[in-house]
C-alpha cells in the first residue's frame, strides 16, 4: 500500500463573535468545509498556530482577532485500483454523485472483496476522489440491495453530507416485501447490535444502539406485504433486522429470512420465484437531502428493479388466484 499527502493550507482572522469560544469550536465553524474532528486532530498534531505560535491544546480559548494559519496535510491512501466499472448515474454535478445501484455489487473493497466494489468505480470515474476520505461514500447499500446512494467528490461537501446525515436531515426511503401479512404500518424502535453468536450478522440487543424504522403499507398480498420504509437512523442491516424481529423478514433474505415460506396451494411459478429470490427484496427508492454547497434541497427517485417487479407481479397473480385468503 501506498500512502500520498494532500496539503491544506488555512487562514483567517478570528471574528470578535466567536471571542471566548474553545479553539476547536471557533475553527469547525471558521472553516465549515473541515469536520470538528479533524480539525482537533490538526491541533493536537501541531499543525495550527495562533498569532505565530503553535497551539496544540482543542480548549484553548480565544479572545478574538487572533490570525489563525492552518498548515496540515491529509493522507491519501492509494491501496484501492481504479476499475473502469459501470455506475448507474442518476445526478452529477462538481459536488455530488447520485448512483442507482445494481444488485451483487458491493460497496466497499472488504475480505472477499478486494476489487470489483464501487469505490473502484468511483476512483475510475472521478479521480480525484482518492482525495476524499472513503473516496466520498456518505452511507452504503448491502451488496444485494439495490437503489440510491449519494456520494461527495470534495472534502467539503463529503463534511456537510456527513453531518447532515448524522443529524437525520437525509430522507431515505425504500421498498421491501416481506412474509406475513401486516395489516398496517408503524414504527419499530429497538436497538442493534453484533448478534451475540453469529458475528457476521446484526441482530435487535439491549446493548446495541438506538434505531427506528418507520413503515407503512403499499399493498397487500395473501401470504407476503409490499411495505415502503423509512429509515430515521442508519445501522448495518436495519431494515432487515427490524423486519425479522417482528417476524416478516424478507424475502429472499439469505442471513435473516430463513427458509423461503410458500403459502398453500402454491402454483409452480409462485414457487419457482419465491425459492429463486436469491437476494433480500429491498430496493432505496428514494433519496432527499439539501445540496452540499448551494443549499438547494434535491429529490431522486430510482424505479424498482425487474426481479422485483417480476415478484410483486407473481404475488399479484397468486393473491388473485386464492382471493378467500387475502386477510
Amino acid at each position: 500500500m501506498s500512502t500520498s499527502y494532500e496539503k491544506i493550507q488555512l487562514q483567517a482572522m478570528v471574528p470578535q463573535t466567536l471571542l471566548g469560544k474553545r479553539l476547536d469550536q471557533a475553527l469547525a465553524e471558521m472553516f465549515p468545509d473541515y469536520s470538528r474532528s479533524r480539525i482537533k486532530d490538526w491541533i493536537l498534531a501541531d499543525q495550527v498556530s495562533v498569532d505565530g505560535q503553535i497551539v496544540n491544546k482543542p480548549r484553548e480559548k480565544l479572545l478574538g482577532e487572533e490570525l489563525i494559519e492552518i498548515d496540515a496535510s491529509i493522507e491519501v491512501q492509494e491501496r484501492h485500483s481504479a476499475q473502469n466499472i459501470d455506475l448507474n448515474i442518476v445526478y452529477e454535478d462538481e459536488h455530488i454523485l447520485v448512483i442507482n445501484k445494481p444488485t451483487n455489487l458491493v460497496v466497499h473493497p472488504g475480505a472477499g472483496n478486494a476489487n470489483g466494489t464501487i469505490l473502484n468505480a468511483l476512483l475510475n470515474h472521478v479521480p480525484d476522489i482518492g482525495s476524499v476520505p472513503r473516496a466520498g461514500i456518505v452511507h452504503r447499500l448491502d451488496k444485494d440491495t439495490t437503489g440510491l446512494m449519494v456520494v461527495a467528490k470534495t472534502i467539503p461537501a463529503q463534511t456537510h453530507l456527513v453531518e447532515k446525515l448524522q443529524a437525520r436531515e437525509i430522507s431515505r426511503e425504500y421498498e421491501a416485501v416481506v412474509y406475513g401479512n401486516l395489516i398496517a404500518g408503524g414504527s419499530i424502535d429497538e436497538p442493534i447490535g453484533r448478534h451475540p453468536t453469529k458475528r457476521t450478522n446484526m441482530a435487535v440487543v439491549q446493548s446495541g444502539k438506538p434505531a427506528l424504522t418507520h413503515y407503512r403499507v403499499k399493498q397487500k398480498f395473501r401470504a407476503h406485504t409490499h411495505l415502503r420504509l423509512k429509515l430515521a437512523s442508519g445501522r448495518t442491516h436495519q431494515i432487515r433486522v427490524h423486519m425479522a424481529h417482528l417476524r416478516h423478514p424478507l424475502v429472499g433474505d439469505q442471513a435473516y429470512g430463513g427458509r423461503p415460506r410458500l403459502p398453500k396451494a402454491a402454483s409452480d411459478i409462485m414457487i419457482e420465484t419465491i425459492r429463486g429470490f436469491k437476494r433480500q427484496a429491498l430496493h432505496a427508492i428514494q433519496l432527499e437531502l439539501e445540496h452540499p454547497i448551494t443549499g438547494e434541497w434535491m429529490s431522486f427517485k430510482a424505479p424498482l428493479p425487474d426481479d422485483f417487479v417480476n415478484l410483486l407481479a407473481v404475488l399479484k397473480e397468486d393473491t388473485a388466484l386464492n382471493p378467500d385468503d387475502l386477510v
